[in-house]
């Protein structure tokens, strides 16, 4: 389930975001700070551009969904799972499939999207496994310098026409 996030999250989705889990494979590997996490959350909830939602997994907080840039048809999106938690369950596939599922529905069903855009680290072979069952398309990989290494970032996008699961209700 996924649910519009609010203040009152905003201590698990840095507790989440700072997983060591996460930070490997983003873009931004440093360990955000409380400030950091403020100033983001004030400039990120007044921007009707964006949604951060909370993904909710048998009532408890399980993971993050971003979708930001949205205009018109298209948006880009991204994600983080409580990895730690869900691995202690064993419950990290199925999350994960799911969160992915319930992320897409909501960016064509609810925003109207056609196409949602996204981006993976190359090394991120996992999620770009994943990515391809989902359907996303891969683009050409870009280098780029972040937190004093350099990283090797793949665009993503997936059409409307050409998603995996689409609502049946």
């Amino acid at each position: 389930m996924l649910r519009a996030a609010t203040q009152d999250d905003l201590d698990t989705i840095r507790r989440l975001r700072n997983q060591q889990a996460n930070r490997e494979v983003s873009i931004n590997s440093h360990e955000i700070s409380a400030d950091e996490h403020a100033a983001w959350w004030a400039k990120t909830s007044a921007d009707p551009s964006r949604r951060v939602l909370i993904y909710e997994r048998a009532g408890t907080t399980a993971g993050v969904v971003n979708f930001f840039d949205i205009e018109g048809s298209t948006a880009a999106w991204g994600f983080f799972l409580d990895a730690d938690g869900l691995a202690e369950r064993g419950e990290t596939l199925p999350a994960w499939i799911e969160v992915m599922r319930d992320a897409a529905s909501y960016a064509f069903d609810d925003l109207g999207l056609d196409v949602l855009t996204g981006e993976v680290l190359e090394h991120n072979t996992v999620v770009r496994q994943m990515n391809r069952r989902f359907r996303f398309t891969e683009g050409t990989p870009e280098v780029r310098s972040a937190d004093g290494r350099e990283v090797t970032v793949i665009p993503i996008s997936l059409r409307k026409q050409d998603r995996r699961h689409q609502r049946t209700s």
